[in-house]
């Protein structure tokens, strides 16, 4: 039997032409042969890339005169083992937040998913200062946050009397922007406390707007 291995190996061996003799070896090329689907998840073809994208766009110069553009980093960890739905919900914790009020809520977070989510902004936060010329790396507030569905790895669980049923494995992938500057004192412009004239406004609107049943 090792003689005809030692035989089949010599004839794979010698059917590799001769340029590829430096370049890999049988052993070498097996290895890098994976048939799991639950390495697909790490292989890098449901990863996206558009995001960090943003970090290359080149804007014209700025007039005198205009409102200076603040300064922006984006970031994101991907195929995080954890569910999207459950880290939608440390994605909306943070938002509108600054970078040290929203390290410091995380850390009071006893949710695996706000484990990851503190890693990335921290690395945002790191990558502001190092390549996109942000001052002080505490200047900056987290202008957005949001959550990608990423791999599912399906599998089987087994049941009594010979059944089986599905599982899913979900991973996500978590996106962040980190801006420079202060907050906004309202996130969210349409839950923002309104004012007397703004109400009266409103009420007047809300007037106007009715109509008598089954008229003209």
């Amino acid at each position: 039997m090792q003689a005809a291995l030692r035989c089949a190996r010599s004839t794979v061996l010698a059917s590799i032409p001769d340029s590829w003799s430096n370049l890999v070896t049988l052993p070498a090329l097996c290895k890098q042969v994976h048939m799991s689907a639950g390495l697909a998840a790490w292989s890098g073809h449901n990863t996206p890339m558009r995001w960090p994208n943003y970090n290359k766009t080149i804007f014209p110069p700025q007039e005198l005169t205009e409102e200076r553009r603040p300064a922006y980093v984006c970031h994101m960890k991907t195929n995080i083992k954890y569910s999207p739905w459950k880290m939608w919900y440390i994605a909306c914790l943070v938002r509108g937040l600054s970078v040290d009020e929203a390290l410091k809520q995380l850390s009071f977070v006893l949710k695996k998913g706000a484990t990851a989510v503190k890693d990335t902004i921290q690395e945002a936060q790191e990558m502001a200062v190092a390549k996109h010329n942000v001052e002080f790396k505490s200047n900056l507030w987290v202008a957005e946050s949001f959550v990608g569905k990423g791999h599912v790895v399906k599998g089987v669980r087994r049941h009594a009397r010979g059944r089986v049923g599905k599982v899913e494995y979900f991973h996500c992938h978590y996106f962040v922007r980190l801006e420079e500057g202060t907050p906004p004192d309202h996130y969210y412009y349409h839950k923002r406390p309104k004012s007397g004239p703004e109400l009266l406004e409103t009420w007047l609107q809300k007037m106007r707007n009715r109509r008598i049943t089954s008229s003209l």
